[in-house]
């Protein structure tokens, strides 16, 4: 199924991964200690931002990157019961 949505400017929609169900040791994680996800997918990129003198500048990153982003990054968002994170792209730390 396809997003009908745009992200503008210098921003990108993310898919975030889920969280983590378990630990390395085989210790099952509840819903109440489970942080935030780091990383996800881009679903949707903006055309670029505008630099000072007029030109747009291209995203680095592209739809499909994998990317690392900061913990608080982003605004959440539902769509079609689906939750996703947009945030500028200077947000994002690491293309994995």
């Amino acid at each position: 199924m396809a997003l009908n949505i745009k992200p503008l400017a210098d921003r990108v929609l993310v898919e975030p991964a889920p969280a983590e169900e378990k630990t390395a040791s085989g210790i099952i994680i509840p819903d109440t200690a489970k942080e935030k996800p780091q990383r996800g997918q881009i679903v949707a990129v903006g055309e670029g931002k505008v630099s000072d003198n007029g030109t747009i500048v291209k995203p680095q990153v592209k739809v499909g990157d994998t990317v690392l982003y900061g913990k608080y990054a982003g605004t959440e968002i539902t769509i079609d019961g689906k939750e996703y994170l947009i945030m500028r792209e200077t947000d994002i730390f690491a293309v994995i």
